[in-house]
């Protein structure tokens, strides 16, 4: 297959997984917090990749090729603790200032991704592949805008809550996705993958003591969300790390998986019943426009 439907239909994928994630999410945090859905939805998640490290045991005879040495695993294990830390700075960004505000900063991440991965990477992009990924970056950005959002001009947005943690994440974010992209080419992406979110997971579970989070689930019919959020973050890292592994193109699989809130928005909207505004179904078509407009460049 052509690398560059790879990097298109993985970037999708991540995309997909991230947004089911985040919307089955939404059953969860108010009852038990970000955290704590964060622990117990990649307890899931783990359990689902040892699954499919194990299914692939029996039908290959290997579980795949390991990394090399102690440095290499240790910077699987880095790459793990990084991309816990990008999720408990933008959650604390959340708790602490307005969604409408914080988010379109956020959502800001892969637009940083492209730039570090042309400048330091020396990834190539064409014009014409460049000005649709700019298409889609602007989708996502204007799906992230509400009314409250265009009120920002009028705020000291250096003085708002939760603006340096939202930073933080932004940069964070950024570095992971560059870095883990380049780190992965060529690798064993479902072995790699499946460590490095071991690592992860762990890390979310000392930051949850640290923080001192109740990690107690009371309700037991809520556990079936946290299956279905393991399942949509397996689909994603595992997608978005086959896009690394095979293909050079990682501008165009981060800015794909980062419209995940394409899903997201459109399942809330039809079984929350959340209201869409004008602007957003504007940054939706752009997304949709950019993602069928790539595969033919």
């Amino acid at each position: 297959m052509n690398t560059l439907l790879i990097a298109v239909f993985t970037g999708l994928s991540g995309m997909i997984g991230w947004g089911l994630a985040d919307f089955f999410a939404k059953k969860t945090v108010d009852k038990i917090g970000d955290l704590a859905t964060l622990a117990w939805a990649h307890v899931c998640g783990v359990i689902l990749l040892a699954i499919l490290v194990v299914g692939k045991f029996f039908s290959e005879g290997t579980i795949g090729v390991l990394p090399e040495n102690a440095n290499e695993l240790g910077l699987i294990a880095g790459f793990g603790a990084l991309q816990a830390l990008v999720y408990y700075f933008a959650y604390r960004a959340f708790s602490k200032g307005k969604l409408a505000i914080l988010n379109p900063i956020f959502s800001s991440y892969s637009g940083f991704v492209v730039i570090l991965s042309v400048l330091v990477f020396g990834e190539i992009l064409g014009l014409l592949q460049l000005a649709t990924l700019g298409l889609v970056f602007l989708g996502i950005l204007t799906i992230s805008v509400d009314d409250e959002s265009l009120l920002v001009k009028q705020l000291k947005l250096n003085k708002h809550p939760g603006v340096p943690d939202i930073l933080m994440a932004v940069l964070l974010a950024a570095l992971w996705t560059v870095l883990w992209g380049h780190f992965v080419i060529g690798k064993d992406w479902l072995l790699y993958a499946s460590i490095m979110y071991v690592f992860m997971t762990i890390t979310i579970f000392i930051l949850c003591m640290f923080q001192n989070t109740n990690l107690r689930v009371r309700d037991t019919k809520i556990w079936k969300y946290f299956v279905f959020i393991g399942i949509g973050e397996v689909v994603a890292y595992v997608g978005v790390s086959i896009g690394y592994s095979l293909t050079t193109h990682t501008s165009i699989v981060a800015v794909l998986s980062a419209a995940f809130s394409v899903p997201t928005l459109i399942l809330a909207h039809y079984f929350l019943r959340e209201r869409i505004t004008f602007l957003q179904k504007i940054g939706v078509g752009l997304v949709i426009v950019g993602v069928s407009a790539l595969p033919l460049l």
